[in-house]
């Protein structure tokens, strides 16, 4: 049972469909179908409930896991939660084409060696913005959009804006204007996410890239950048991380839509 239902189900209550006795019943049989909240399979315990406590299912981190232990995990994670699609990210070539095997439904993305298996949500939530410095980050900037769409987000991509030539950036403006949230990829200098800080009125989280020269140092250079951004309002996440920038600007979006 996710927050969907449980809402449907607290409804029922209000208007008089459902009486308190069922309700808890079926909140109880919902909470504890699953025994203690996950699932043993022996090589992992997958987390049934995590859209009880985040709104979310578990992602599947593709790297480091057998087709195998890919194909247990999400057949499980559909199992507990036919409604939501199942994300695999940093998933091999081997482990896609295995996913598109199966009888479920799958959207990818191979830049971002990116999976869902199940329908994508329509957009509902809100809209973000993703950006990204040079055609390079595309790849992180792309796990950012396709999470986000997945998450329920509508998504505006605004590709090759670096920098080196802010008028690319000013030209997007109208854009900017119409997201609730900003995600902001960049590696080299890395500093676009500061320019665009100093755009906007909405949170902007900026990921930094492994893209760059020696002394990027793999991502280092454009972390620390954006960490000692004097544009107020920018967040940081990990180096190459745009999965976990959009789960973040999800989370923003929707709490803004339950605040409105």
């Amino acid at each position: 049972m996710d927050n969907e239902a449980i809402r449907s189900l607290l409804e029922a209550v209000a208007s008089g469909e459902s009486s308190v006795t069922e309700a808890a019943r079926r909140l109880t049989d919902g909470v504890f179908a699953d025994g203690p909240g996950y699932a043993e399979l022996g090589f992992a315990k997958v987390d049934t409930h995590r859209p009880l406590r985040t709104g979310e299912p578990e992602v599947v981190y593709g790297a480091g896991k057998t087709v195998d232990q890919v194909l247990s995990i999400t057949a499980r994670l559909r199992q507990a939660h036919p409604e939501h699609p199942i994300l695999v990210t940093r998933a091999s070539d081997e482990t896609r084409a295995a996913l598109r095997s199966t009888s479920e439904p799958v959207t990818e993305d191979p830049l971002a060696a990116i999976v869902a298996i199940g329908a994508l949500p329509t957009p509902n939530l809100g809209t973000v913005a993703v950006l990204c410095a040079g055609t390079s980050d595309l790849p992180v900037a792309t796990e950012a959009a396709f999470t986000a769409r997945a998450f329920g987000l509508s998504v505006v991509e605004i590709s090759d804006v670096g920098v080196a030539g802010l008028h690319r950036l000013l030209a997007a403006r109208e854009t900017l204007a119409t997201a609730d949230c900003v995600i902001v990829v960049a590696g080299m200098d890395g500093a676009l996410p500061s320019a665009v800080g100093g755009l906007v009125a909405v949170p902007l989280i900026a990921v930094p890239t492994s893209v760059g020269y020696g002394a990027a140092f793999g991502g280092l250079a454009p972390l620390l950048t954006m960490l000692n951004s004097c544009a107020p309002g920018v967040s940081v996440v990990n180096i190459d991380n745009g999965f976990g920038a959009a789960v973040c600007a999800a989370r923003i979006v929707r709490t803004k839509g339950a605040l409105t």
